[in-house]
């Protein structure tokens, strides 16, 4: 079965410890503890995985992110903050409706964007969900890493 995971961006980038990186892949660009923990989970349990950011959209590991930017759903959408129907077209365009089940490790704050773009063709699973906060979401993601247990 092939399994799509969905990392959040995280606040923390690249930038905030090295002003002077240029254009960076996404998988060096986030580097927030929670968003490690959701790479690394990704990698050991699905077969692809991406990062939905506020800004950029659905982004690939090896996809350049330009620079820094402080922007989260939910903010109005005089600030740039990608629309649904951009996120529609990048999932034909990067062919992520090519997975069995999408394994979405984000809070609630994104369970809409990504149930109203992937639609109900594809099996979506919530693992963080419930969690009290970001504490409890890496303490579960640093479990299943230890224990080389899917949580999904």
């Amino acid at each position: 079965m092939k399994q799509l995971a969905i990392i959040p961006c995280g606040r923390k980038k690249i930038w905030d410890i090295d002003s002077t990186k240029g254009p960076t892949e996404v998988k060096d660009a986030y580097i927030s503890v929670l968003h490690r923990l959701c790479e690394q989970y990704a990698e050991m349990f699905c077969n692809q995985w991406v990062v939905l950011s506020a800004k950029h959209g659905y982004l690939l590991p090896h996809d350049i992110v330009p620079d820094n930017y402080d922007l989260t759903f939910g903010m109005k959408k005089e600030l740039s903050v990608i629309t649904e129907e951009e996120l529609l077209v990048q999932i034909e365009q990067k062919g992520l409706m090519n997975y069995d089940q999408v394994i979405a490790l984000t809070g609630k704050k994104y369970q809409p964007i990504i149930e109203n773009t992937f639609g109900t063709d594809i099996k979506i699973h919530y693992p963080l969900l419930g969690t009290k906060g970001i504490g409890e979401m890496q303490q579960r993601l640093k479990y299943a890493i230890e224990k080389n247990i899917s949580l999904h």
